[in-house]
């Protein structure tokens, strides 16, 4: 059996951003209930034990844990290669330098666009010359910077000034990658698809970048799944790279995982190792033997692995069919229709965006 080497701890899902494509599920009040320090110590443990190599330490805002420090430093005391994914809104001179001492390896830091006025519309708060400021810090504490840009309608045709500023801010890396339609921006679909237009101009940007950048900054480019001929894997395969543990506890074999109406598995009731070696959740689809036709036959069947159940389950109400952005799925006209739906909506103009919320619970 497969181990994992990639954990994506979702430490909480409290963040100072309202971004309209956040992958967090919509329902964020059933999340209140967050690991304790004790508790995510022990999935650490676990964690390592089951072969897994890389922490990625997300929200939410993993700033928003009083405990960040401390679990960055029993992360490296356990062997983990530690990456802060970060708004970066809250990040001092004084918790950096922590986090630095705790042995943080890397840091990657979002941005909504490279202009301020845009940048703070699409996060729903003035964030930018914070996240200016923050990469700056970054750099200055010598720690290696990934600069992640989530792409769509409003923000595509900057990708040139994007690559810019990331270029200016000195950026070992950045990740340009398309929304991919989970959690709010599923909600926020019909606003944030991008036209074929707007995907055929930035890519002949980003394609003469990296020829200009080439050894100085690596550049990560993912068009939107609906634009693609095949699907993609999901996270490498369900179940077989990697894992995510949700703030309450809840184990996915990927972030979007909760949507699927499967049994639950929680490290509160369950080891970590147990969850993936032996939870139906995790065994579900795992492998081939689930596939359904034209998947069982497919010479591309352990390249895709069917592509997403979680994408499947959303457009057609289930997460065993295959993944409908496959051009052979025999539901591949309901990405069709998105597509067309998103070109004339370009056109016609935009549509209004739904800010993630984050509402406490009422006691």
């Amino acid at each position: 059996m497969n181990r994992p080497f990639g954990m994506l701890a979702e430490l909480t899902y409290k963040c100072p951003l309202h971004c309209p494509y956040c992958s967090n599920p919509l329902n964020l009040s059933d999340y209140h209930e967050e690991l304790t320090t004790a508790e995510w110590q022990r999935v650490l443990i676990e964690a390592r034990e089951l072969g897994v190599l890389q922490l990625h330490l997300s929200g939410g805002e993993p700033l928003q844990r009083r405990d960040l420090v401390e679990l960055v430093g029993d992360a490296r005391d356990l062997g983990l290669y530690t990456n802060l994914i970060t708004s970066a809104i809250g990040l001092s001179p004084r918790l950096a330098q922590e986090l630095k001492d705790a042995g943080l390896d890397h840091v990657q830091i979002s941005i909504q666009a490279d202009e301020p006025a845009l940048s703070d519309r699409i996060a729903g708060t003035r964030s930018y010359e914070r996240k200016i400021a923050a990469y700056r810090l970054v750099k200055e504490l010598g720690w290696p910077l990934t600069m992640n840009v989530v792409l769509h309608r409003h923000n595509l045709d900057r990708i040139g000034r994007i690559l810019d500023l990331a270029e200016e801010l000195e950026a070992d890396r950045i990740e340009l990658a398309n929304t991919q339609y989970y959690g709010w921006a599923w909600r926020n679909r019909a606003a944030l698809l991008p036209s074929r237009a707007q995907l055929d101009r930035a890519e002949e940007i980003v394609r003469a970048a990296r020829r200009r950048l080439e050894g100085k900054m690596e550049i990560i480019y993912v068009i939107p799944d609906y634009y693609s001929k095949y699907p993609k894997p999901c996270m490498g395969g369900w179940g077989r790279q990697q894992l995510t543990v949700t703030p309450n506890g809840d184990v996915l074999p990927c972030p979007a995982a909760h949507t699927l109406n499967l049994p639950r598995a929680t490290v509160r009731e369950h080891s970590l190792a147990w969850i993936w070696e032996e939870s139906p959740l995790f065994r579900r689809f795992r492998g081939t033997e689930w596939m359904p036709e034209p998947c069982r036959s497919c010479n591309r069947r352990e390249v895709d692995f069917g592509g997403c159940r979680c994408q499947a389950f959303q457009l057609t109400g289930d997460a065993a069919r295959t993944d409908p952005v496959c051009y052979l799925s025999p539901d591949h006209g309901i990405v069709e229709e998105a597509v067309q739906a998103a070109n004339e909506g370009a056109e016609s103009g935009e549509e209004d965006l739904v800010p993630r919320t984050y509402t406490a619970r009422q006691t």
